[in-house]
């Protein structure tokens, strides 16, 4: 661990020597030496640090008991066969059809007469006698014509003429009946149908009420929101600050830590905030070490390792204010520097143990 430099004056002599000291120091001054830090710029990322995935569950099938009416016979009928009834008939018949004897009577005639024209009547030119004094010598001169008329001829024939026509006399014969003895239908055969009705029970099965299945669960990817420091500017550069004294000695933090326990309370917080945040702002850039300690109760091992988580979490609570993590170193140490003799083996007071226990801060060279 680098020491702290006091600059007394004591020291002017030393420095034309030292080519590393504050020029010009005055007398009773204390300086600390700081490089000029690395500018960080805190991001935050976000890390899957487990994937999603899914679940499956199998749900299995659910069953339930019915009772069911089922048909154990069919409907059926029955035929009763009932036969015809018969019974006896006279019936009577014309064994001999009744018919007629025929007569002719012949056809009669009676004595008549018919006049006939034999010849019309007609007319004709006729050539007369010759005149007595015709003083022509040809015979034909001075004769005259006349158109002479001549009457119908007729003719007188004897006749028959019927008086009456050709005729029949009718003389029934008559009909001879008889008669024959028939069995008759009375009544027809049938069949009577009675219906058998079906029969029925009831059972008692179980079916499925709902099939196995599968239940899809999905679980969220774990994610983890890791806050780190990006470089935003580079340093390097080495000055020189001049500081209270008193903050480069161990400064006390007044933090009433819970029994075996690293985790700040409420009280702790306000603590750091009004008693180490003010010294951080007004030294920028100055390196601090956070030191824990315990008291020698209890196994070494076990109060090494308490004493480091307890200082580590005053620089986790200054990062989360916005402190640069460069800018912070700290230390558990243990039961290691007690302030009294309270070491293993010696017997003590609570309150002599209790002045073991303490948190520290100081500022600290780069």
């Amino acid at each position: 661990m680098k020491k702290f430099l006091f600059l007394c004056s004591a020291f002017v002599g030393m420095i034309s020597y030292a080519q590393d000291l504050p020029q010009n120091p005055e007398p009773g001054k204390c300086y600390v030496r700081c490089t000029t830090p690395d500018v960080y710029v805190n991001e935050t990322v976000t890390l899957t640090i487990k994937p999603g995935y899914k679940v499956l569950k199998t749900v299995p099938a659910t069953f339930k008991t019915v009772t069911e009416r089922v048909l154990v016979k069919d409907e059926g009928k029955k035929l009763t066969v009932v036969p015809a009834k018969w019974g006896k008939e006279t019936v009577t018949y014309v064994a001999k059809q009744g018919g007629n004897v025929l007569k002719v009577v012949p056809a009669s005639f009676a004595a008549g007469s018919e006049t006939v024209e034999v010849k019309p009547a007609y007319a004709q030119w006729e050539l007369g006698a010759s005149a007595p004094n015709c003083a022509s010598g040809n015979p034909d001169d001075c004769r005259y014509w006349c158109y002479k008329g001549y009457p119908a001829e007729f003719t007188t024939i004897d006749t028959q003429v019927l008086s009456n026509d050709a005729s029949t006399n009718s003389t029934p014969i008559g009909s001879k009946d008889a008669s024959y003895s028939k069995t008759v239908l009375l009544e027809p055969a049938k069949v009577i149908e009675e219906v058998i009705p079906a029969e029925y029970a009831e059972i008692t099965k179980t079916v499925l009420d709902t099939d196995a299945q599968t239940i899809e669960e999905i679980v969220p990817p774990v994610t983890k929101t890791v806050t780190k420091e990006v470089l935003k500017e580079k340093g390097g550069l080495t000055t020189w600050k001049e500081v209270e004294c008193s903050l480069v000695e161990y400064q006390a933090l007044p933090i009433s830590w819970n029994l075996g326990s690293a985790t700040l309370t409420s009280q702790a917080k306000t603590i750091i905030d009004t008693r180490l945040m003010p010294v951080l702002a007004q030294n920028p850039g100055v390196k601090v070490e956070l030191a824990s300690h315990t008291d020698s109760q209890g196994n070494a091992g076990s109060n090494q390792e308490l004493s480091e988580r307890r200082a580590t979490a005053v620089a986790d609570y200054l990062i989360s204010k916005g402190v640069n993590s460069s800018l912070l170193v700290a230390n558990g140490y243990g039961e290691t520097k007690l302030l009294n003799r309270c070491k293993d083996g010696v017997s003590c007071t609570q309150r002599e143990h209790a002045a073991n226990r303490r948190t520290q801060f100081r500022l600290i060279n780069n």
